[in-house]
């Protein structure tokens, strides 16, 4: 085991069991303090650490990243640029100043007043530059689901499925980080099939429970990215809310699939959590039948132990209502395996690239990953805690999602993902 993921480490920085940003986390985030420019920051307990002033205070010296202040920056991109060694080293000496027996920052009440900045007093921006954004389908529940909805409940996956991770081409101008509110998109409708289509805004907003991954180290184009390197390219993961606008994505998406229904809205959590944090929490990924080709196999087990959960919170609730619960580890096409098939034909990455899990589902229904799922196709409406009900979501309701792995005594969380529903723009 990794020694910064060790269960038995601790902070002097007082961290609640109950927390998501234990020392074993040390997820990364850009934040801003008032009117100051943005910086990359370190989530520890209840605090940001602010990497630029620790860098400017000459606590990095003697690693890869001593000369210059990659920190003092408006997204993660030049830091995930310098590549693996870098990410390692700046882990192990951010874990070795935040233990509890360092006393480096401890004891200098002038360098912690500078460097560590009560949560509550930053607000948290866009954690990277995002060039390019690939939703996967991952999750065979969520695939036999709506197949099973639209297509053939004896034959609910299409050929292919079983074969490749199938994903498509977003587009990252509409991502947003948890607390920006997305309105609800105008298109085409077709709710009559018997009648023209129409237009106005869609009438079944849905969300997609999704983790997706950042690309830290690129490649050339025209050479690919093979699958027991992977994990090499991939920096860390952050929450994915991909809006879907059913009613717009079923008229439009034949024959070249998703546009209008999803371009206009993804959100992610500003918090990026590393693969060496969630190092401990990889599990099997469910057995591949039938066998996949050998650009897709790998023998290390590359499932991923996250617990998820989805909210809903009208305008008129004082609390949310939980929609789901479900577990990344379900998905049955591994982080990986996508990296290596988006890459097979030569595709360039570049650092910042967001790929998108697709939704997560389970195997059971309170498990399912979307209001399609959850209601299945509008069948089966939920009851709000105040008696309105809900096929699909209405102006006014708030979304979070969130996310953890649980160790020994201690979570590696991702914090939420959040945001309401405004009205359409007219």
């Amino acid at each position: 085991m990794c020694p910064t993921n060790n269960p038995k480490l601790t902070s002097w920085v007082d961290v609640s069991p109950e927390c998501e940003f234990p020392i074993q986390n040390l997820p990364y985030g850009v934040f801003q303090l008032g009117d100051a420019p943005p910086a990359v920051g370190v989530a520890i307990g209840e605090f940001v650490l602010d990497l630029a002033a620790l860098h400017a205070s000459g606590k990095f010296s003697g690693t890869s990243i001593a000369a210059d202040n990659i920190f003092a920056a408006a997204s993660l991109n030049g830091f995930m640029g310098k590549g693996r060694q870098a990410w390692t080293d700046v882990r192990d000496r951010i874990s070795e100043l935040l233990r509890k027996n360092n006393a480096t920052i401890r004891d200098d009440k002038e360098l912690r007043q500078q460097v560590l900045i009560p949560s509550s007093d930053v607000r948290m921006l866009m954690p990277v530059a995002i060039g390019d954004f690939t939703d996967f389908y991952s999750s065979k529940h969520h695939a036999t689901n709506v197949g099973t909805m639209f297509r053939d409940a004896s034959n609910p996956l299409l050929p292919n499925w079983l074969h490749l991770p199938v994903g498509y081409h977003g587009r990252s101008g509409t991502v947003f980080v948890s607390g920006v509110d997305i309105h609800r998109p105008n298109g085409q409708l077709k709710p009559d099939d018997n009648a023209p289509p129409i237009f106005g805004p869609s009438r079944l907003l849905d969300f997609e429970l999704e983790i997706g991954f950042i690309v830290g180290a690129p490649n050339e184009a025209g050479h690919r990215i093979e699958i027991n390197q992977a994990a090499q390219h991939i920096f860390g993961m952050v929450l994915v809310n991909d809006w879907s606008a059913r009613d717009i994505q079923k008229w439009e998406y034949v024959p070249l699939g998703p546009f209008l229904g999803k371009s206009f809205a993804t959100s992610i959590s500003p918090w990026v959590v590393t693969l060496d944090a969630l190092e401990p929490f990889r599990v099997p990924s469910p057995v591949q039948e039938p066998d996949v080709l050998p650009y897709l196999k790998t023998a290390a087990p590359w499932g991923l132990d996250i617990r998820l959960e989805a909210f809903v919170q009208s305008a008129k609730m004082s609390e949310p209502m939980k929609l789901t619960s479900t577990n990344f580890k379900h998905m049955y096409w591994t982080i990986v395996q996508q990296l290596a098939h988006h890459t097979v034909n030569g595709t360039a990455m570049r650092v910042g690239d967001l790929c998108g899990s697709g939704t997560v589902s389970g195997p059971t229904e309170d498990a399912r990953g979307c209001m399609l799922e959850i209601c299945w196709k509008g069948t089966k409406p939920i009851t709000l805690p105040d008696g309105d009900q809900r096929r699909f979501f209405a102006d006014g309701d708030t979304v979070t999602l969130r996310g953890a792995s649980h160790g020994e005594g201690y979570r590696i969380g991702f914090g939420e993902v959040s945001a309401t529903i405004l009205p359409a723009v007219s």
